[in-house]
């Protein structure tokens, strides 16, 4: 599948696209040609992006750049999001699918497209409690689970009870499934499918510890398809497109949510 493209062929795809760059970097060259397809890059497994390409990322991408008139394909890197987004930066891939405002920052070759695609919830997971999770204070009390790295978890329960920071998934929501965390932490929308996949009698806590819109970003040899690419995004979501995928890959875990970002 796409999740794990390798070997000889995408090895010299890959060649291919450094040596574009540097072509580009002495003048020759850039920009999207006829026929060109554009590659974006994520690291978000299910519900996001799933074995058959029927994920919210697998269509939403599909469907934005289709009707910007352009072909573009996501690449799902699970176990190197880092290298992905290097590559972004770099300009070896086209873009990264769905990463936060203000990456710009820190990696200045990419160009955000300002239309939110979607709006990631930060949630607590749980087996028995019931509580309301209205600030990051409301889970110090208890013990804690979140994965290495997630920075947004790691800046705000700093004075939590006990924290057991775990490798991946996995491990996460194994530690909930045997009481050995009270609460785990995770998005909400992956969180539903991992439950859902495991058999887990877990709910999310409400409400979202933190909301954070997402974006689309492009290499800034694509900067003049910024405008395009967001205007695209805009019209699938006033004709009904962009809530005809959401339900079907998303709503679906939890049918009384909305977390669109609009």
């Amino acid at each position: 599948m796409h999740f794990f493209a390798c070997g000889a062929s995408r090895y010299h795809a890959r060649r291919m696209a450094w040596v574009a760059i540097l072509l580009g970097g002495l003048g020759f060259g850039g920009g999207v040609q006829a026929g060109d397809k554009l590659v974006l890059t994520t690291g978000v497994l299910a519900p996001y992006t799933t074995p058959d390409h029927r994920g919210f990322l697998d269509q939403i991408i599909v469907a934005v750049f289709r009707e910007a008139g352009l072909d573009a394909e996501l690449q799902v890197f699970p176990t190197a999001t880092a290298r992905a987004l290097l590559n972004a930066n770099v300009g070896v891939d086209d873009g990264e699918a769905m990463r936060i405002a203000g990456l710009e920052t820190q990696y200045p070759n990419l160009i955000r497209v300002p239309e939110t695609l979607i709006a990631n919830d930060f949630v607590a997971y749980a087996t028995r409690l019931q509580l309301t999770t209205g600030n990051w204070q409301s889970i110090e009390p208890y013990v804690l689970s979140y994965i290495i790295g997630w920075k947004i978890f790691e800046k705000n329960v700093p004075h939590a009870r006990e924290v057991t920071p775990v490798r991946d998934a996995d491990q996460l929501f194994g530690l909930l499934a045997n009481g050995r965390t009270d609460l785990a932490l995770y998005e909400r929308w992956q969180g539903l499918a991992r439950i859902k996949a495991m058999g887990l009698k877990a709910h999310a806590l409400e409400p979202p510890l933190a909301r954070t819109d997402m974006f689309i970003y492009l290499h800034k040899k694509h900067e003049a398809l910024v405008p395009r690419v967001a205007q695209a995004l805009v019209r699938l979501k006033a004709n009904g497109t962009y809530q005809r995928i959401f339900d079907a890959t998303l709503t679906s875990l939890a049918p009384r949510l909305n977390t669109t970002g609009d």
